[in-house]
């Protein structure tokens, strides 16, 4: 990816500061990071994309800070997890966005977009070198002029201008129905040379990178599927740091950026495998533990459930690859730190929580290295019983699910004893064990953000009410450590030793139950950090809030920072029912509970 002679490289920290600053001259109010883990409605596993903390104020809440507002967001998508070691695949990156929540709209959107790109001030990056795409219309909305003519009158060429369906240039609802709308794209060319006049993002894709994307949310998507014109009409943009930084960088992959290339130093100075031996092995670790990082600093640990399982999972497969590094020390915390340096700066809670991702890496890595003692014994015992002289697939895959052993693992080790593994097996195995996962976290994602239904607004307002009973009943330390909603039923973990009694599981219930009854009026207020923590308020203080939170009181009851859906009052609820109380780990229980249709 060479840069043009007047292209000069730039660190990845300067394009996200030259970013905020950019939209803070524009009006822009600038936003801290919101956690990985949703913190205004546990009900999604992990922010997945810049919007996700916005999502009430998108839908039409006022934001306390206005309606323009920009940020760098942390995010973690793990659909993809397996492609990790190629050019372009993370598990964690930054997303550069900026919002128009009912301000301005398409044109100054693509104007400020072109200028950040282009102007000499910001990141200079030379008008031939882009090629932008547009919605090409269909049955359901128009074709994107208004987009294309904005683009050409700031002196893309036509020929860079392409109009691609919805599959391409269009985004959300992000459920079967909410807000949607069409979007346009930037690209940067990555080929040799530059670009030919008959070369675009339609018919090139190999040579040309998306680097931003702007989403315009004009429509709203009924249950019976007819797009109806939105009320307020926003804008939502993307830019994903790591990709961004490879462009202006002049380098072919995310992993040759300066946001990975001292985390990939620190692994090679463990390890007497060269990373040109096993570059895959070495990325995977680099990604993996940056992810794990990020997911400790926001209070993630390492567990079977939810987030603390793909933290695990995470974790885990960087280990194995340390072994395939023939890495034979701890090494995990090693990396964190070095993840921690490169992070603290932008990412204040990444430093100040060090000493609890380190000791979290330490503990993990040492109870996996135990696990894989296990699964070495679990082989043996397998090789002695095989009489066909191949070891099945579905046995393959038990060492994998179970024990993390990777599959060339278990070829290698089958070899030395003289035997081979049915690896179309192990893939047929483990195409369905991926199916189901994703079919349970469809499931689980129901009732995510995008849900605003009424059950679900129910639900999310009841774990606030027993939030409150469980302190009230079990004392301040029986505070919140996850939560999971769905249109059904809501599941809350907190902190506590002890099982509950039968008694005590009587008196939270109670609790709830007589809030109900007061019918009390559930009131939103905006106050900034201090004055909601004078106030007695329940919330991270630790946590980076913004100058202005939302904070939701039910007099009597509760009082919260909250950022999602809310009954007007609390009689709505109807009933308050615990169905279950269990252990989730250690030192933490769980109540499943449900309300009144």
């Amino acid at each position: 990816m060479p840069l043009s002679p007047n292209f000069e490289p730039m660190e990845a920290k300067i394009i996200r500061q030259k970013f905020l600053e950019f939209f803070k001259e524009k009006g822009h109010a600038i936003l801290p990071s919101a956690p990985v883990i949703p913190e205004n409605d546990p009900t999604v596993l992990f922010t997945t994309a810049g919007m996700h903390p916005l999502v009430p104020f998108l839908l039409g809440q006022p934001h306390p800070l206005g309606k323009r507002l920009a940020d760098a967001q942390k995010c973690v998508r793990t659909d993809d997890i397996d492609e990790v070691g190629d050019e372009t695949h993370l598990t964690f990156f930054e997303m550069l966005g900026n919002w128009s929540l009912g301000d301005y709209f398409k044109k100054d959107a693509i104007e400020w977009s072109f200028e950040f790109l282009t102007s000499k001030k910001w990141l200079g990056i030379p008008v031939g070198k882009l090629a932008v795409s547009a919605f090409e219309g269909d049955a359901n909305a128009p074709k994107d002029t208004e987009a294309s003519e904005t683009w050409k009158r700031l002196g893309i060429p036509e020929h860079k201008i392409v109009f691609l369906p919805k599959k391409n240039n269009w985004w959300g609802p992000a459920g079967q129905s909410g807000p949607c709308g069409p979007d346009t794209e930037m690209f940067y060319w990555v080929g040799q040379g530059e670009p030919p006049v008959e070369s675009n993002p339609g018919n090139d894709e190999r040579n040309w990178v998306e680097i931003w994307n702007d989403v315009f949310m004009q429509y709203n998507k009924t249950m019976e599927g007819k797009f109806e014109p939105l009320k307020q009409k926003n804008v939502d943009t993307g830019m994903g740091l790591e990709r961004v930084a490879a462009v202006m960088q002049g380098v072919k992959s995310i992993y040759e950026t300066d946001l990975f290339t001292p985390i990939l130093e620190k692994i090679a100075t463990l390890t007497p495998t060269p990373y040109s031996d096993k570059k895959d092995s070495y990325r995977i670790i680099a990604d993996h533990l940056r992810t794990a990082t990020f997911m400790a600093a926001d209070g993630v640990l390492p567990s079977n459930v939810d987030q603390g399982y793909v933290m695990r999972r995470l974790m885990r497969r960087a280990i194995r690859h340390g072994k395939a590094l023939n890495i034979n020390e701890d090494f995990t915390a090693i990396v964190a730190k070095k993840v921690i340096h490169i992070f603290g700066e932008a990412y204040p809670e990444v430093s100040r929580h060090e000493a609890k991702i380190l000791e979290a890496f330490r503990a993990e890595e040492e109870r996996f290295r135990k696990t894989l003692g296990h699964g070495l014994q679990e082989f043996g015992k397998l090789a002695q019983t095989i009489t066909t002289g191949t070891i099945n697939g579905i046995d393959a895959f038990h060492l994998y699910d179970t024990y993390g052993f990777p599959i060339e693992m278990t070829m290698e080790l089958a070899k030395e004893k003289g035997l081979s593994v049915d690896k179309a097996g192990f893939e047929a195995a483990f195409q369905e064990h991926q199916a189901k996962s994703r079919a349970g976290a469809e499931q689980k994602f129901k009732g995510g953000l995008q849900d605003h239904s009424e059950e679900t607004t129910k639900l999310h307002t009841a774990t606030h009410l027993l939030h409150a009973a469980l302190r009230k009943i079990l004392g301040p330390n029986a505070t919140q450590k996850g939560s999971n909603i769905t249109a059904e039923r809501l599941r809350f973990d907190f902190g506590s030793p002890d099982k509950l009694t039968p008694d005590q599981l009587k008196q939270v219930e109670q609790f709830v139950n007589d809030a109900i009854a007061a019918d009390v009026k559930v009131v939103c207020e905006n106050m900034t950090p201090d004055e909601a923590k004078a106030s007695g308020v329940m919330g991270l203080f630790d946590a980076k809030y913004g100058d202005q939170v939302k904070v939701y009181t039910i007099e009597g009851f509760s009082k919260e920072i909250c950022g999602g859906p809310h009954v007007e009052h609390t009689g709505q609820l109807k009933s308050f029912k615990i169905l279950k109380e269990e252990a989730s780990s250690a030192g933490i229980r769980r109540i499943k509970a449900t309300v009144g249709k």
